[in-house]
């Protein structure tokens, strides 16, 4: 005998089977049992959650000599027929191939004749959304009042392609996508059945590719067992098998990045195309590696949304402090641009490497976060005391210390005093940015403090989306003062000022934070 695959050796068969769906189990079992049956029926959503699955099923209950509460008894004649497919009762059309208005006429005219045997005539259309404008007209009629014996059942993939005349006549279920959980256990559940060894890590990895379908999940099963017959299934080994990249070598491709080693990035992915790692994936698994970051910079509670270990977690923290916020945009964009170029570009690795050389270089963009991370990278210079200035002649000139071949500024004048309140905030200012909450915690980080003519704080921030957070949003400036005020128990306005970078800054500023650690270092001596 052949071998079956996976997914078809374990179909559900009854409503207890379906996993994931409980929101619809539940309403068809209902009306099953009050005899309250729709006439049309639509199933949309992605592939492998169980649209087709859940059909048959129905149609299999409808039928059934002795149903039970679950679904269909599986035992009487009706069932087994239907079960071998040698039944009049259920017909499956597959819109893909069948979709012409010829095809919808036969079934039309066929409604018309009542069934030999059993209670119902059921006529599951598959990827419904194939069928021609023609074809949904010569439906329309027939599935708005078709006769009492009737059910149509359609599923589709893509429910926006449906005319909303056939969306109106249907009652609609959107199935779920499937929780990496409940693909966990019930694959946990499989592979007791096949006495295979397979390490949860393992499953948990592959029920995370499947992206909530149950029939992918079984499929990529399927394949690493296949590869590794008889021995134990690894986390390693499904690595190997799926040409997946584990997320250490991410975390050491985005430390390249923002070093901006160009060269580094390059021999990384030369390791990872020596290592047979397939690219499509690779693209979409650091995309994923990006998001995350991105969502351990925005939360501190991220173990219900981020799957994996509290370690790992730990890690992905760590490493999301190390650049901003709009930086991590701006990778995760130009590698959500790159996964759809890639898939059906010949080159894949020169675009990966066009990709990476973007994220190192952001001088080879216009958009807003190229500038900003441009911007942030000349503040490293001059922080650095590398700086670029350009001659009269046009050319570009690198040097360390102090900007040479213009006037010199006058230094900004010292304050005679600074008020006690504002010593007291700028002493704890660590600890006032530490209780702080994102975004405003970032934006704070990296705020210069001096003071304003008047005697007030005032907050010197980077010119762009640091300053406009609180200038633009009044309310933003209003949480700061009053975060404030609860550390020095008085009440505390504040002054924003915005800059172009650090030399500004300097021209122009006192930093009192410095002046304050001065005092507090004598002090101590």
């Amino acid at each position: 005998m052949s071998y079956t695959a996976l997914y078809r050796k374990f179909r559900p068969d009854t409503f207890a089977d379906v996993k994931g769906q409980d929101h619809i189990v539940i309403t068809l079992k209902n009306q099953l049992k009050v005899n309250r049956i729709g006439h049309a029926y639509l199933f949309t959503g992605t592939r492998g959650t169980g649209k087709t699955t859940v059909a048959k099923i129905l149609a299999r209950t409808v039928n059934c000599e002795n149903p039970t509460p679950d679904g269909p008894c599986g035992e009487c004649r009706i069932c087994r027929a239907i079960a071998a497919g040698a039944s009049m009762n259920v017909i499956e059309i597959d819109a893909a191939s069948n979709n012409g208005v010829d095809n919808i006429r036969e079934i039309v005219e066929e409604v018309s004749y009542s069934p030999a045997e059993g209670k119902y005539k059921v006529y599951i259309i598959d990827e419904v959304h194939m069928l021609s404008t023609g074809a949904f007209n010569a439906l329309l009629k027939t599935l708005e009042e078709p006769p009492s014996y009737v059910i149509f059942i359609l599923a589709t993939t893509e429910v926006h392609r449906l005319p909303i005349t056939i969306l109106s006549r249907c009652q609609r279920y959107d199935f779920k996508r499937i929780t990496i959980d409940t693909i966990t256990d019930r694959m946990k559940e499989l592979i007791q059945e096949e006495n295979v060894r397979v390490e949860e890590k393992a499953l948990r990895y592959i029920a995370k590719l499947a992206d909530g379908s149950m029939r992918d999940a079984l499929s990529l099963l399927d394949q690493c067992i296949a590869f590794l017959l008889g021995e134990e299934l690894t986390y390693d080994k499904v690595l190997d098998v799926l040409g997946a990249v584990d997320t250490e070598v991410f975390s050491r491709l985005f430390r390249h990045i923002l070093d901006r080693n160009v060269l580094g990035c390059v021999q990384l992915l030369e390791e990872i195309i020596m290592q047979g790692r397939e690219l499509t994936q690779f693209v979409t698994d650091f995309t994923w590696y990006l998001r995350n970051l991105m969502l351990a910079q925005s939360s501190d509670n991220l173990e219900d949304v981020i799957d994996m270990s509290t370690e790992n977690l730990k890690h992905l923290k760590e490493e999301a402090e190390m650049a901003d916020m709009d930086r991590i945009v701006r990778f995760i964009r130009i590698f959500s641009d790159l996964s759809g170029q890639i898939r059906y570009s010949a080159q894949k690795r020169i675009l990966v490497e066009v990709a990476l050389i973007k994220l190192c270089k952001p001088e080879m963009e216009t958009g807003r976060e190229a500038i900003l991370d441009r911007i942030r990278q000349m503040e490293e210079k001059v922080e650095n005391g590398v700086v670029t200035v350009v001659s009269e002649g046009g050319g570009a000139l690198s040097g360390t210390g102090a900007v040479q071949g213009g006037p010199k500024k006058a230094k900004p004048e010292l304050p005679k005093a600074i008020p006690e309140d504002v010593k007291q905030i700028v002493a704890r200012w660590p600890s006032i940015v530490g209780t702080a909450e994102n975004p405003m915690r970032i934006y704070l980080k990296s705020a210069k403090l001096s003071l304003s003519g008047d005697n007030r704080l005032l907050m010197v921030l980077e010119d762009g989306v640091a300053s406009d957070y609180f200038t633009q949003h009044a309310e933003n400036k209003v949480r700061l003062e009053a975060l404030l005020s609860d550390f020095s128990g008085k009440e505390i306005e504040v002054s924003i000022q915005a800059v172009k970078g650090q030399q500004e800054f300097e021209d122009n500023y006192v930093d009192i934070s410095r002046l304050i650690q001065m005092d507090i270092e004598e002090e101590t001596e």
